[in-house]
């Protein structure tokens, strides 16, 4: 265990170590070797041998070798060495490089089937494991490849278990939210229907109570299309120029009733004053919708909310939805988007709202080309977007903002 830390700590710090041989390899490797060394010495003894009997055979061969080591001379009367000891050094030479030739491609060979034995390891099903060890040849080149496929496949298979398990939790969120208002429903007009209930205003009130369970049940349907809708390639946008400031004037129009009633006031600014913003108009405004809702219902103390619109640059926009209610903890900011969840479930069993309010802005933003952030604090919370004037450029794309 410590072993395999160990390597992939080196890996990690990207040192990775060589091929550590068996017991049984260096032998092999030894053996090679030693095969090797008495091939070309039996080799060699062999030409030696030919040499000698070529001498021996052919007198005019002797005299004419005697005859160009004494004509032949180096430098200021140095004549050329001995030819045999000449000829011994470069059978020498020789001998030394197809000795390491063998034992290099023995060596790579053992690289090799360690290679195999790796693959066959993670094909296994160990897909946690990377082949560690580095070479020096080309085979380098494979190793990575195989690496980098494994990771790629183990993020497919990763994707595949999160897209199973969200549409498990999809299923099961979906069934408990239409099962609680259906079963109240049942529940109201069971007694309406045996005559359990006498009273007109009894019945009034049960009916009142089954209306609203109902109204729940259609606004979670219609939740569901919309997100469905949203996150699905086919929808296109009908994109028409927008004056933002007016469009964000008549949105908050329609909540100042519900806001009164809460004690809270809406200030409305875009800068510049006449800033127009290419986007579909539906789409956006429920955005704005479901953000000012979801501050109005969970923004416990809040006596403002802001709609802001700034030009960042000839190319993007930043819209603002902020309120100076109950601060959302750090912990709950990374999931405000995710479907069907809820800073406090409580809230929710309050509000009756379906939990698909924010992954319903997320998608409306996303499908602009746009991103969404959520930023909150003891002053404010701040649901900031981030959109292109013109969502239809092919060559756009979306810088942060500094």
């Amino acid at each position: 265990m410590k072993l395999e830390q160990d390597k992939e700590k080196q890996v990690v710090q990207g040192k990775r170590p060589r091929v550590k041989l068996t017991a049984a390899e260096k032998s092999e490797l030894f053996a090679e070797g030693v095969v090797t060394v008495i091939i070309m010495l039996l080799l060699n003894m062999s030409v030696i041998i030919l040499y000698h009997l070529a001498v021996l055979q052919d007198k005019s061969l002797v005299n004419g070798i005697y005859f160009l080591k004494k004509t032949m001379t180096i430098g200021p009367g140095y004549h050329i060495w001995s030819w045999e000891r000449i000829g011994i050094i470069l059978m020498g030479i020789a001998d030394v490089i197809v000795l390491y030739w063998r034992l290099i491609r023995r060596y790579h060979q053992m690289q090799l089937r360690h290679i195999i034995s790796e693959l066959h390891y993670i094909a296994n099903g160990h897909f946690d494991h990377r082949i560690s060890f580095s070479v020096n040849n080309d085979m380098q080149k494979v190793i990575d490849s195989i690496n980098s496929l494994v990771d790629s496949t183990v993020g497919a298979i990763n994707e595949e278990k999160a897209i199973e398990q969200s549409k498990d939790e999809l299923i099961t969120n979906v069934s408990h939210d239409i099962r609680t208002p259906l079963t109240s429903i049942i529940g109201y007009l069971g007694l309406l229907k045996n005559g359990a209930v006498t009273s007109q205003e009894d019945m009034l009130k049960y009916i009142n109570i089954a209306y609203d369970k109902a109204e729940q049940m259609k606004s979670l349907a219609n939740d569901l299309f919309e997100y469905t809708t949203l996150k699905s390639t086919k929808t296109k946008l009908n994109v028409t120029p927008i004056n933002i400031k007016g469009m964000m004037e008549q949105v908050a129009a329609g909540f100042e009733l519900e806001a009164e009633k809460k004690g809270i006031a809406f200030s409305v600014k875009a800068r510049p004053d006449d800033l127009i913003v290419n986007a579909d108009v539906e789409k956006l405004v429920r955005v704005y919708n479901n953000l000012i809702s979801n501050a109005l219902k969970y923004a416990a103390g809040a006596s403002r909310i802001n709609l802001v619109a700034n030009l960042i640059n000839h190319e993007q926009v930043e819209l603002r939805v902020e309120n100076n209610g109950e601060p959302i903890p750090k912990d709950k900011l990374k999931k405000i988007f995710d479907r069907f969840y809820r800073v406090e479930s409580s809230r929710n069993t309050k509000t009756g709202g379906t939990g698909l309010g924010l992954s319903i802005v997320q998608g409306g933003v996303e499908l602009h080309g746009g991103t969404i952030r959520c930023e909150s604090n003891k002053d404010w919370t701040s649901f900031i977007i981030l959109l292109p004037r013109d969502p239809q450029a092919n060559n756009f794309a979306l810088r942060p903002v500094v």
